[in-house]
């Protein structure tokens, strides 16, 4: 019997890539527009779960709400990834 802290467990996320990569898009559109540094807001957001750290400017807090803190993780890094081929 294998023991439970052994095995591997798999993530699926099943969220449009296009959607996070647009709600992204406008985020950071509408926290530099706003005078804020979008990487460290975003970074803020994403490690404290703050909704805070995002602006309420042309809506980005309740765009950047719609999606996981972990599927946003998930874009970032596939798109980092994809960059260093």
């Amino acid at each position: 019997m294998v023991d439970k802290n052994e095995q591997t467990l798999r993530y699926h996320v099943t969220t449009d890539r296009k959607t996070v990569r647009e709600i992204l898009t406008a985020v950071y559109e509408a926290l530099s527009e706003k005078g804020y540094n979008p990487i460290n807001q975003i970074v803020g957001y994403i490690l404290s779960g703050d909704p805070t750290y995002i602006t309420s400017h042309k809506n980005a807090r309740n765009l950047i709400r719609k999606i996981e803190r972990d599927e946003l993780v998930e874009e970032l890094l596939r798109e980092y990834l994809s960059s260093q081929k």
